[in-house]
């Protein structure tokens, strides 16, 4: 029997691939046997590898329409395909919503909601009119689902990006796939920007049912689930990677409270 996670021939481009969570993506489908190219405005000095096979670079800027030509078109005339988009790049730092500026709040949204789709529409006309259509993968979070306090713009993109994935999934049906990973706190190297010290990171875990923040293998799995032939039947949905949630606040309350 094959081993449907083997996506050897399969090209792959993962948006901000050089770090954190978007490194931990390309490093999975390295290992699965895809040619991985990555994109973003710098070159990494270390790109992901897995053994003797290294992820490519492709530079530009997502926020940039016009560079979003230049990196599909890059990544069709190296390897002829595009098979599997990941739309990774995003995030945003804290802001206060009653005096951020408007345009901090639209560079936000730009990059975590209008960037993915002007993506998706481009990796889509490739994958359109290949016999074996593709699969794009939307990088979401609990911050589109739940309250995102000190990052409501942020927020209010990634809530944003689910419901476009579900709306592209219908309408790209039945040649592309389309669906997005939910994901919760993750601990990347950037973690304690975030969460503070380590003590602010353990007291995180705490909070959620599986005892530990995710890391970026966990959501490289479910990438590598959704893109594979396993997900064959699933589109237009947010797979949800967050440990169990968070555990409800009345929980606690109600013990001071008896």
């Amino acid at each position: 029997m094959e081993n449907p996670l083997d996506l050897d021939g399969k090209v792959v481009l993962v948006t901000g691939g050089s770090r954190g969570i978007g490194r931990g993506i390309a490093i999975r489908f390295l290992e699965a046997g895809a040619e991985v190219v990555i994109c973003g405005r710098n070159a990494p000095a270390d790109p992901p590898a897995a053994g003797a096979r290294q992820a490519s670079f492709v530079a530009g800027d997502v926020r940039d329409v016009e560079q979003l030509d230049r990196i599909v078109g890059a990544v069709v005339e190296r390897h002829g395909r595009l098979d599997v988009l990941v739309n990774n790049a995003g995030g945003s730092p804290p802001a206060d919503a009653a005096t951020v500026s408007p345009r901090f709040s639209a560079s936000i949204i730009q990059l975590n909601l209008i960037a993915p789709l002007w993506l998706a529409q481009r990796a889509n006309a490739v994958m359109q009119q290949q016999d074996t259509g593709g699969v794009i993968v939307n990088i979401a979070s609990v911050s589109g689902v739940r309250p995102s306090p000190g990052t409501a713009a942020y927020g209010a993109a990634k809530a944003g990006l689910i419901n476009l994935t579900q709306s592209l999934a219908v309408e790209w049906a039945p040649r592309v796939r389309v669906n997005a990973v939910v994901a919760g706190p993750i601990r990347t190297e950037q973690a304690h920007l975030h969460y503070g010290s380590d003590a602010g990171i353990a007291a995180v875990d705490a909070t959620i049912p599986l005892r530990r923040m995710g890391t970026p293998d966990d959501v490289a799995s479910a990438c590598l689930y959704l893109a594979s032939p396993l997900a064959a039947w699933v589109s237009g949905t947010a797979l949800v990677v967050h440990g169990g949630g968070e555990r409800p606040a009345f929980l606690d309350a109600a013990k001071v409270g008896s």
